[in-house]
């Protein structure tokens, strides 16, 4: 039970802004505006999709990159925020979960997910 109105608006917003299908497991990187003072800057940030959540204008996504010194960082992105400029699928994963919090306690060559082949 949604207001007719509310939705209509939704699927104006999602209509607007062209994202690619990508699922947990994927590499993407992803192009992000970023304001200091009055300037403003696009900043990539690449890493591993552990979890979509949501729906409609509501969705987002987690995505996980090594730092410096081996430090995971994460980072939740709405799908359709202003802030986000693009998104690019590097690589499809073969995985078998819906979320892969387990990517945390993994380190090295145990951390890595297989790509998929496509015939």
């Amino acid at each position: 039970m949604r207001n007719k109105y509310i939705e209509s608006f939704e699927a104006a917003q999602i209509a607007q802004k062209q994202v690619p299908e990508f699922k947990a497991g994927d590499t993407i990187r992803l192009a992000i505006n970023i304001k200091e003072g009055d300037k403003s800057r696009v900043q990539n940030f690449e890493g591993i999709c552990i979890a979509i959540r949501g729906e409609g204008t509501g969705k987002s996504f987690i995505v996980r990159k090594m730092g410096a010194n081996n430090i995971g960082v994460e980072r939740i992105f709405p799908l359709y925020s202003e802030s986000l400029v693009s998104v690019e699928v590097l690589r499809r994963g073969r995985v078998r979960r819906a979320k892969l919090f387990y990517l945390r306690e993994l380190r090295g060559k145990k951390a890595r997910i297989t790509e998929l082949r496509r015939k």
